[in-house]
């Protein structure tokens, strides 16, 4: 998001946020946890029903992530070139590299304030989301050749989600506090869900059975649930940390809990599974931003923008392995390339793309692309459908 638009919408929506991160305690006083107790969770509001219906069968019920493994392309993005893509927030436009030689190729316009770039449900387009408003855009590219078609109108797509059963596509209108269900074909809007107590909607997931999404608030230091199965919002968590800013909200690979970096906590909270209940907080770094799991599925990765660092977790344990310093970088957001041994990411303020080894946090490349680099997306990525953002597969 620019600095312009975020000044707009925290004037309009929100007191003047606090320009640093809170320390990391609670709102006692009392030290944050640095790691938390397995929890028991409480049972989902569908504990009775099935999957989504249409959704496709986890291949793990122990790893939803488990069609996502090193080199397990689906058949129908074999053909497509291997190549990474860097919405430009400022500059308005996408830089392509070629990840073989780690130089930009090509560029091509993004549409009004390019946010991310996102893979369809099932896998054969890619959008570039734009979301200038009262305008905004998606950008179709054709992966086969990396080349972009005619942008399609779309009011405010700050971030883009497929529901898990492919039914529709989710824009995350943020500026306008909701979340529009859109007909993935024809992108005729079909429905809106209003987000009461969410100013600022920007990230989501869904938890493993495909019925619920937790949704982060980004605005109002907030978290709310919606029922994916009926359209409709159900609860709302307010978060701990005075002027915390919820940014990725990821479903761990076992399923029992969500992650949700805040950037201005420091850090990641813990929910359960099902959204029901918070359970705890975990300490990474200032500016925690973006999340991302090996593919594996034994760590978990956490960009720590303010500071220019990666943290690295065991998912299951809860606790930091270790901590990759990316001097004078400030990572963002990304994905691990096809064979898991990269980290791509993007370097919000420093007009730049790092490129790290997920073994051992070397940094391999800095790679110099427009103004304002965000949502990155590598592509292709294993799995078999996409829930969206910067590859969110299953």
């Amino acid at each position: 998001m620019s600095v312009l638009r975020r000044m707009a919408l925290l004037g309009m929506l929100l007191p003047l946020a606090a320009c640093q991160a809170p320390p990391a305690s609670s709102p006692s006083g009392a030290p944050v946890p640095s790691a938390l107790p397995a929890a028991t969770v409480p049972p989902a509001d569908h504990a009775d029903l099935p999957g989504l219906p249409g959704m496709p069968p986890p291949l793990d019920p122990s790893n939803v992530y488990a069609a996502a493994g090193p080199g397990m392309l689906a058949p129908q993005v074999r053909g497509h070139r291997e190549l990474v893509y860097v919405p430009q927030t400022n500059s308005d436009d996408v830089s392509v590299i070629d990840p073989k030689t780690m130089r930009v190729i090509d560029r091509f316009p993004g549409g009004p304030e390019p946010q991310h770039v996102v893979p369809a449900y099932d896998l054969r387009t890619l959008y570039v989301a734009a979301d200038r408003v009262p305008n905004g855009s998606l950008t179709p590219i054709d992966p086969a050749t990396g080349q972009p078609g005619k942008p399609i109108a779309v009011q405010d797509p700050y971030n883009l989600y497929f529901t898990p059963d492919g039914r529709f596509a989710i824009v995350v209108a943020e500026y306008y506090g909701r979340l529009d269900l859109y007909d993935p074909t024809t992108w005729q809007r079909v429905h809106s869900i209003a987000l009461p107590g969410c100013a600022g909607a920007n990230h989501l997931d869904f938890s493993a059975d495909g019925r619920t999404a937790l949704v982060a608030c980004e605005f109002n230091n907030a978290m709310v649930v919606i029922d994916v199965a009926e359209h409709r919002y159900l609860r709302r968590f307010d978060l701990d940390h005075p002027g915390g800013m919820p940014q990725d909200t990821r479903l761990a690979p076992d399923g029992t809990v969500f992650y949700v970096a805040d950037m201005m906590a420091g850090g990641v909270y813990v929910f359960d599974g099902a959204a029901r209940t918070k359970l705890g907080f975990l300490r990474t770094g200032k500016g925690a931003h973006g999340i991302y799991f090996s593919r594996d599925a034994k760590r978990m990765f956490v960009t720590n923008r303010s500071e220019g660092s990666v943290s690295v977790l065991d998912p299951v344990r809860r606790v930091t392995i270790a901590t990759w310093r990316i001097p004078g970088g400030s990572p963002d957001m990304g994905a691990l390339s096809p064979d898991g041994n990269q980290l791509w990411l993007s370097g919000r303020y420093h007009n730049e793309v790092y490129v790290l080894n997920a073994a051992s946090g070397a940094l391999l490349a800095r790679i110099k692309v427009g103004s304002g680099p965000h949502g990155l997306l590598y592509w292709p990525q294993p799995g078999r459908y996409s829930l969206g953002h910067t590859a969110n597969i299953r």
